[in-house]
């Protein structure tokens, strides 16, 4: 070297680079790390199970306390005890399968129409100014109201049951899909037309995996409106089910099995809305 310096040996070099990438590396490996820990099942149990117990205790607590009378509100062991009775005189699982199998069949029939009319609005302006104002004036009724009209028209059979329950799951699906086709971005609709996609094809391979998050938020929301008709829907002349449980536990005044209905609708609502969620994470993850 002309300058007298000593040429640096390359394996010193080397040595030398890791330091000054370790920062940027220890940086993006420690962000998995807390993402994983949120992520792990028994952290999420245990955490959402926190306010549920808290509850739970309080419900204890204030009945052992008598800060409420037991015409208000009977204790958990009280409401265990009035499971345990219904489930030995039969009733209990022959109330909770018949209204499921109502909330399902309702559900299928509603959110089934909801996705087809929807994507017919969503997809046509014509279609949307056509149903657009009738089918707005329809959701402001609210469920009770049409309670007299299905007794007169399908009088008191499972028909009106299944009907009314249909009607709170159709509004959800029917909306958030007309709303969600109506703003899918133009771009991808013309790189499909592109391609030389179009009607069917289109819809299927371009506009619905661009709006699947939606339609599923839809079908839940669908699937949580059914279980709330379903006790409205269970007024019209019903021998058997848990709103028909609530509401003659009401005029009886089992205070016991009321707080056990409620508990019921919760928890088998609750169910099928994480059963929709698994399968919402499935197809985005798989079409999206």
């Amino acid at each position: 070297m002309s300058d007298g310096s000593l040429p640096v040996p390359v394996e010193m070099w080397e040595m030398q680079r890791p330091v000054i990438d370790a920062p940027a590396v220890d940086d993006t490996s420690s962000r998995p790390e807390r993402r994983g820990w949120l992520s792990r099942r028994w952290v999420v149990v245990a955490i959402g199970a926190i306010l549920p117990l808290s509850l739970l205790a309080l419900w204890q607590l204030t009945t052992t306390l008598g800060i409420v009378t037991p015409n208000q509100l009977r204790s958990p062991g009280e409401v265990w005890t009035a499971a345990v009775q219904l489930f030995e005189r039969g009733q209990l699982v022959k109330f909770i399968v018949i209204s499921t199998q109502r909330v399902l069949i309702g559900f299928a029939v509603g959110a089934s129409l909801g996705l087809v009319l929807g994507a017919i609005t969503g997809l046509s302006r014509v279609w949307d100014i056509f149903f657009g104002g009738a089918l707005g004036a329809i959701r402001a009724v609210p469920s009770l109201g049409w309670v007299p009209l299905l007794i007169l028209w399908l009088k008191i059979g499972e028909e009106s049951k299944i009907t009314l329950i249909a009607i709170g799951a159709f509004f959800p699906v029917y909306t958030m899909v007309s709303g969600s086709l109506r703003h899918v971005d133009r771009n991808l609709v013309e790189a499909g037309q592109a391609f030389g996609l179009r009607g069917t094809s289109l819809f299927l391979n371009v506009q619905l995996p661009a709006v699947l998050p939606s339609v599923i938020s839809g079908l839940r929301l669908a699937l949580a409106q059914s279980w709330l008709f379903l006790v409205a829907a269970e007024l019209i002349a019903s021998a058997a089910g848990l709103g028909f449980l609530l509401i003659d536990s009401q005029n009886n005044g089992r205070v016991d099995n009321m707080l056990l209905a409620i508990i019921l609708l919760a928890i088998f609502g609750k169910t099928t809305d994480s059963i929709l969620g698994v399968f919402e994470r499935r197809a985005i993850r798989r079409w999206t």
